[in-house]
């Protein structure tokens, strides 16, 4: 199965690709921060935010459809949480609707409270795209460790991202098998069809995690990822580094 929907685009050559992975995980975070402790009554800032971003984006040639697509992926996930503002007890009411009888209105302050919620988490995801899409996740792993993030994190992250096509793979041979079974009967049957599948899954997984560990075992496994690449600064990354922080840090504060 094709495995291009992660990582089509970090073999592009910008300047963002060619950017050291701490540099992009620091830039990354300080714009996550900043979004998240703006006020969301600075509606300038955010605007000024969006354009930063899109500036970023241009420069990383990535093409704007697939972040968009990539974005509304995990957009309606928000969004579910977030609806539920809507109807927060507050002063003024904008509206409301009448629902099995009853009576839900709609208030100003969850409305805004909404608006908040999806702006700073559009943008967020937008940020973390652009990471995830310009960076190969080997080398966001080293520098995360690079950074400070406790080995055994890595670990995790790298064997969730080595072994989960394998994962989806195997689900696909027992979804195969199960329809060429006759899979069909009630909801009952169905569901336990469905149960099975996952006890199966389960059961192939540990035993698959067990084999993987012996032979690593076997290799001189030392308890951490090494990388064929090393990690070096250099001055774009500086550079970089130091105008788009000035930037964000610059809306931040900057007093509306």
């Amino acid at each position: 199965m094709p495995h291009d929907f992660l990582d089509r685009y970090v073999t592009l050559d910008s300047l963002i690709h060619r950017l050291d992975p701490r540099t992009k995980l620091i830039t990354t975070f300080a714009f996550l921060l900043a979004v998240s402790l703006t006020p969301f009554e600075h509606a300038l800032a955010f605007a000024l935010y969006g354009g930063l971003i899109l500036a970023v984006i241009f420069l990383s040639r990535l093409p704007l459809l697939f972040v968009i697509k990539r974005s509304l992926v995990i957009v309606p996930f928000v969004l579910l949480i977030a609806v539920f503002n809507l109807f927060f007890k507050g002063d003024e009411v904008m509206g409301g609707f009448d629902l099995g009888g009853w009576h839900i209105s709609i208030f100003r302050e969850g409305f805004e409270i909404f608006l908040s919620i999806m702006v700073k988490a559009f943008l967020s995801i937008l940020g973390l795209i652009v990471l995830s899409a310009t960076t190969p996740l080997p080398d966001l792993l080293i520098g995360l460790e690079r950074l400070g993030l406790p080995r055994v994190m890595v670990m995790i992250l790298s064997f969730m991202y080595r072994y989960l096509f394998v994962l989806v793979e195997e689900v696909g041979r027992l979804r195969q098998a199960r329809d060429s079974r006759n899979f069909g009967g009630g909801r009952r049957h169905q569901l336990r069809s469905i149960g099975n599948m996952i006890g199966t899954l389960f059961i192939r997984s540990y035993e698959r995690a067990e084999r993987v560990y012996a032979a690593m075992l076997a290799r001189g496994f030392e308890g951490r990822v090494k990388a064929s690449s090393r990690l070096r600064l250099r001055p774009a990354d500086v550079h970089f580094g130091a105008i788009f922080s000035s930037a964000v840090i610059a809306i931040a504060l900057y007093p509306y």
